[in-house]
């Protein structure tokens, strides 16, 4: 970057450019999909990142010979927004969905030992997909899995237009509707935790009943796991680079902006170290605290609700054996503090032995626990769960910590989390902490990206992409 002014000048490649241009400040799955929108209908587009690479808290780095996501992040195939983001970036085939969905569940609670349990679909009618494995399923008594039929139909009936439905936490309507502790444990935080990054009793029911509705309640194959088959950075660096260049996007990377201002005659100006950018539109699209410090005066009725959205820890352990001692892709696991396991093996590029990657969701009581506490405590849990582990040398354990991974989903955060529009024109708000409907999640991000490009062409009076919103429910 050069030092001055300047207005967006024209790119080379994308489609045919207009006047109009726009600023988008983060390039985090949110930013990169409003970008890639504003683009494909002929907006000239600057994205800004302040990280050396694009991704936000997806992504991967280097460790020796390996490359390693700094956290397991899947996908439902009910995520119509980000299977359209892997389309766009054509990564689709590199982060495929299972053909149906498979759950395999270790406990270890059981007096007899170790028990598998599966959670699996048939290709039956909802919801009859989830029958059978419901009524097999070995870590709930038969009265309890019956209650937890009643319970799905009760919630299958809630209506998610409902504003007092954020007003409520999970926990206590699963209570009042016949579900045991064992019930919440064994199967709806089974299910909650990781997709909401808290335990029922700290949800919103609102949140949770999406989850439940969208992911196990509405199409048989739904909920049906995807997972990217290289690492993250592939997928939302270097491909996402690739589409954003193809696009026609000036994408600048250790670039953090210092300030955001409305000038007199209707424009917008960036300023960033060295430089000052303008254009017709802004979409900050960074995390709600960093928005908070980069909204112009008037921008949100109440700005400080920014900051009374809450934050939730999540912390991977990453376990390097000498041998291999996991036979499936990833299990979960109850009776442990051993949540979920995925093998990253073949994705990290090790060439020998077996990498695990051990997810954490509401980790609050273990994000700042030293290395050592952390390797003493699960180590001897995985060689509990997995009987080759026991015999296994351990390579190398280490953590990856995101203390702010996602905005807590707690009874009441609906009403503070924002739109796309504020009340200045031409700046727009983007990031999976705006109200999408849609808990933390990559799909949220891309969804806001979705309206934050929406909201802008349309103010632009440029006609929106129809491949942008050929999703079901765009938003």
């Amino acid at each position: 970057m050069t030092d001055g002014t300047r207005s967006e000048g024209p790119h080379a490649g994308g489609p045919e450019r207009t006047g109009r241009s726009a600023v988008v400040v983060g390039g985090g799955l949110a930013g990169v999909t409003a970008a890639l929108a504003l683009a494909d209908a002929g907006v000239r587009v600057t994205l800004l990142e302040g990280r050396p690479r694009l991704g936000g808290l997806a992504f991967s780095f280097r460790r020796g010979e390996l490359t390693v996501d700094n956290g397991q992040h899947v996908y439902l195939r009910c995520c119509t927004a980000y299977r359209w983001f892997l389309d766009r970036i054509e990564g689709a085939e590199l982060a495929p969905l299972q053909n149906r969905l498979d759950v395999p569940v270790l406990d270890l609670a059981r007096p007899e030992g170790r028990r598998l349990g599966r959670l699996r679909r048939d290709p039956l009618p909802v919801p009859l997909h989830l029958g059978r494995s419901l009524a097999a399923y070995p870590h709930l008594s038969l009265a309890e899995r019956a209650r937890v039929g009643r319970a799905a139909l009760a919630l299958k009936g809630l209506d998610l237009a409902d504003p007092t439905l954020d007003t409520q936490d999970f926990g206590s309507w699963l209570a009042a509707h016949g579900q045991s502790a064992r019930a919440v444990e064994a199967l709806w935080d089974l299910v909650g935790v990781a997709t909401l990054n808290a335990v029922a009793g700290d949800a919103s029911l609102g949140l949770a009943a999406m989850v439940f509705k969208t992911g196990l309640l509405s199409d048989p194959g739904a909920a049906d796991i995807g997972w990217a088959h290289v690492p993250l950075g592939e997928l939302h660096d270097r491909l996402a680079r690739k589409a954003l260049d193809s696009a026609g996007v000036r994408t600048e990377v250790r670039t953090r902006v210092t300030s955001v201002s409305h000038n007199e005659n209707g424009s917008w100006s960036v300023q960033v170290p060295g430089e000052t950018l303008r254009a017709d539109a802004v979409v900050l699209a960074v995390p709600q605290r960093e928005a908070h410090g980069l909204l112009p005066p008037g921008a949100l009725d109440d700005p400080e609700r920014l900051l009374r959205i809450g934050t939730a820890p999540i912390l991977n352990l990453h376990v390097i054996y000498d041998r291999k001692v996991l036979g499936r892709p990833f299990f979960t696991a109850l009776g442990s503090p051993v949540q979920w396991v995925f093998d990253r093996t073949h994705a990290s590029g090790l060439a020998t032995g077996q990498y695990l990657a051990v997810s954490q969701s509401t980790a609050q009581d273990e994000i700042d626990l030293p290395v050592a506490v952390l390797r003493e405590r699960y180590l001897p849990e995985l060689a509990r769960l997995l009987p080759g582990a026991r015999e296994a040398e351990v390579k190398d354990f280490f953590v990856t910590r995101e203390r702010t991974a996602t905005f807590a989903p707690t009874p009441g955060v609906g009403r503070l989390r924002p739109g796309a529009r504020t009340n200045v024109p031409g700046l727009y708000l983007a990031g999976a902490w705006t109200a999408t409907g849609w808990p933390a999640t990559m799909e949220s991000a891309v969804r806001s990206g979705v309206s934050a490009a929406d909201a802008a062409l349309g103010a632009l009076g440029r006609p929106r992409p129809s491949h942008l919103f050929a999703f079901e429910e765009a938003a």
